[in-house]
């Protein structure tokens, strides 16, 4: 274990203005305070503290920081409290120790409310003080150091809760060499045959091409110096972790990965950089398409650096990263690099923010995370925001966009502003007009055309990349399912007003809504158009507000009623009728109701009809009963029409495998395939195609209406389900088959034919 002395030596190494009193009056008190406490490998637990401080000083941090790694399990495992640590170091050491403590229960694979909750807990202690985070992964590194004392199942909690978020946030803050040390330890955990397998193949690579190795170095340093660049080469072998994302990212054999091997070619000054990228390229074939500048472009974590691959000596391919010292420090230590704390000096937020750009975009990103997102989608959103690597896209003027990869034009319209978001239409790329569903690559310019009338469809969430556009989408698909039920449920009490001849005032809306358990008439209205408030309740609520009596006709039937009030015609047995007592009825359409007959002939409306959609029956003198589904517009238009409304519901017990032909329509993009696609995915859910029907739309985009037969509203679903989940299918809708143009291949007149039933 790590002496006291030593300790102060550490930190002297770096910084000779080190507060000895401090760091050694916080190595006693910790060391007191765990006193006789053992860790899960019989050592003393002090030496969790000691080796979490050691790393601190690995990363050359201020006095606070080393302090607060000494003391940061003290009020989570001892007696002491934060008065007392306030009161022995500072309300600034005892803020990180008490923050720190707040997480330290952090636990990231039990139920997602609890993940996200927690996590937000960290992200917020993040934002207030870089150094929570700096000290919360020196403990996690050391933890996952002595992991292999832990039981089974617990070394797999922690292994899969550090993949999840601490190596990635430690990659947010460029902190590359923890992140691959803590991924590793996690990946031999997680996957110990895929670990084994590439740690075996490098260990051959390494033997194998060691001459070629040290050739390549020796004439990359021979041929900089004859240049007069001053370079350090250094080679280094890429990560297990690293390999293996490569290869699920990639979808090849671990045999086929030929650029396991890297070289870091380390100069004085930007120039030289650019200067050696010359030289190489001069001495050696380059690989086309894997040059990338992020000297010019850094990444959102501070890394700059120039990245090239050549083809070497023996025709091994080579990576090259080519960098200044002080990049090569950043990438290092990331976010530590930034000398902010030295000589005792407290932690300027500001000026951190202003010099690191990783701690200015963490902060940025969380202020958008913790601001109103839902506690469900808050782990989802965060992991899309903070945990993926990126791509650098522009608008026409210039102005660069960071995005995660996979991210599309949708992404990019909400990166923007989110009224651009909801009114994007589509985008161009390059020049070319593209689908929306095009993945963005580094250096895209992307202009989004937009029309202001324009609704973002629900297949949009799937698309989407980031947490920032999914939200969005999900926001606006909820206000437009909203207020279509809102408008629906307006309409249905506007009915039952009429009927009843009454109207009601703001508090009588206000007293109805409450009598029912909704807070407001606009939330009762909402309950109403989406079916969670039925009519017949809403009718005795509202007798009870306005002191109503309910006012039945007697209305002659011309046949015998069932005991549950239904009656069948002759001929048609798809369908029962019922003529509700309080059903308004002017004198034409009483008439009418007496003349119903066995014989009374019933047609479909142009819409179409399928079992499980709710019916209405209209009745006019002298004509047919036409059997309407209760969304039709059609309705709305005859409200004020003297005619006989009559409750229909189906009756087609012992023909449930009958099938029923529907319109479908949808936009799909214009590539091979995109036919055979739907197709598929119709016949996925079982359902036949009869008739289709292809309009160009655009030329990237076709309009597909097809009509296809279903046994009923279930599998209408579920085919309109896969569909707006298939990729480059949108705007998928059932269809009015007369508005959709499409001519069916049935005659559906809502008689059942005799060859069908008899």
């Amino acid at each position: 274990m790590m002496r006291q002395y030593e300790l102060v030596e550490r930190v002297q190494a770096y910084n000779p203005n080190v507060d000895e009193q401090l760091l050694n009056k916080a190595y006693v008190y910790a060391m007191q305070k765990h006193g006789t406490q053992k860790r899960a490998s019989g050592d003393p637990y002090f030496a969790h503290p000691l080796e979490v401080a050691a790393i601190l000083t690995e990363l050359k941090l201020d006095d606070a920081s080393i302090a607060v790694g000494l003391l940061h399990d003290t009020i989570e495992d001892t007696d002491a409290t934060r008065a007392e640590i306030d009161q022995l170091f500072g309300a600034e050491i005892g803020a990180i120790v008490d923050g720190l403590t707040k997480i330290e229960r952090l636990n990231l694979v039990s139920r997602e409310e609890a993940q996200a909750e927690n996590l937000r807990k960290l992200l917020l202690a993040i934002s207030q003080d870089v150094r929570v985070l700096l000290v919360k992964l020196a403990d996690r590194l050391h933890n996952m150091r002595t992991l292999h004392y832990m039981p089974p199942e617990k070394r797999e909690r922690i292994a899969q809760e550090t993949m999840d978020i601490y190596a990635p946030l430690a990659g947010r803050m460029g902190m590359q060499d923890m992140r691959s040390e803590l991924e590793d330890i996690s990946f031999k955990i997680l996957q110990p045959d895929h670990y084994n397998a590439i740690t075996a193949r490098l260990d051959e690579m390494q033997a194998e091409y060691h001459e070629t190795i040290a050739t390549i170095s020796s004439e990359l340093s021979e041929r900089l110096a004859t240049e007069g660049i001053t370079a350090r080469v250094k080679a280094r072998v890429k990560s297990p972790f690293s390999i293996f994302t490569k290869i699920e990212r990639k979808s090849i054999a671990l045999e086929q990965l030929s650029d396991m091997i890297g070289f870091r070619v380390i100069v004085n000054s930007v120039e030289e950089c650019y200067h050696t990228l010359g030289v190489v390229h001069t001495k050696w074939k380059v690989v086309p398409g894997r040059f990338k500048d992020y000297i010019s472009v850094p990444k959102h974590n501070d890394y700059r650096s120039i990245h090239t691959t050549i083809v070497g000596p023996g025709r091994q391919r080579a990576e090259l990263q080519i960098r200044t010292e002080e990049m090569d420090k950043i990438a290092e230590f990331g976010i530590a690099a930034h000398a902010l704390y030295k000589d005792g000096a407290s932690a300027d937020m500001s000026r951190l923010e202003h010099e690191s750009q990783a701690y200015g975009s963490l902060r940025t990103t969380i202020a958008h995370l913790t601001a109103g997102s839902s506690t469900e989608d808050f782990l989802e959103y965060t992991k899309l925001e903070l945990f993926q690597d990126q791509v650098f896209c522009f608008t026409p003027r210039g102005r660069l966009i960071a995005l995660p990869r996979g991210a599309t034009p949708i992404d990019f319209a909400y990166a923007l502003h989110t009224e651009i978001g909801d009114t994007c239409v589509g985008a161009k790329i390059n020049g070319s007009i593209l689908p929306l569903v095009t993945q963005l690559r580094s250096g895209d310019e992307v202009e989004i055309i937009r029309d202001q009338n324009h609704l973002p469809p629900a297949n949009w969430i799937g698309i989407a990349a980031t947490g920032k556009a999914r939200a969005a989408i999900r926001r606006a698909v909820r206000n437009a399912a909203a207020q279509r039920a809102y408008a629906l449920g307006e309409h249905v009490l506007s009915m039952m007003l009429e009927r009843e001849g009454v109207l009601i005032d703001d508090a009588e809306a206000k007293a109805l809504a409450e009598a029912l358990n909704y807070t407001n008439k606009r939330d009762l209205l909402i309950a109403v158009g989406e079916g969670k408030v039925g009519s017949e309740p809403l009718a005795t609520e509202l007798a009870g507000v306005k002191g109503l009596r309910k006012r039945r006709r007697k209305l002659e039937l011309p046949v015998a009623e069932a005991a549950d009030g239904w009656f069948a015609l002759r001929d048609t047995d798809l369908f029962k009728f019922r003529v509700p007592g309080g059903q308004r009825a002017g004198p034409r359409a009483k008439a009418a109701l007496k003349q119903l007959d066995f014989h009374m002939p019933v047609q479909i409306s142009n819409e179409g009809v399928v079992p499980g959609d709710r019916l209405v029956g209209i009745l006019q003198p002298d004509a047919p009963i036409i059997v309407y589904p209760i969304h039709s517009d059609a309705l709305i238009e005859m409200h004020d029409s003297d005619v006989a409304w009559v409750d229909v519901r189906w009756d087609i017990a012992g023909r449930e495998e009958r099938l029923y032909p529907t319109v479908i329509t949808m936009e799909s993009v214009n590539r091979p395939g995109s036919l055979a696609q739907i197709s598929a995915a119709i016949a996925t859910c079982e359902a036949n195609v009869n008739n289709l029907v292809m309009r160009m739309i655009s030329p990237d985009f076709h309009q597909m209406i097809f009509e296809i037969e279903v046994r009923d509203l279930a599998q209408l679903t579920d085919v309109l389900a896969t569909l707006k989940r298939s990729p480059g299918i949108s705007a998928v809708q059932r269809a009015n088959p007369a508005e959709a143009g499409m001519i069916s291949t049935l005659e559906w007149d809502g008689r059942v034919n005799k060859e069908d039933s008899r």
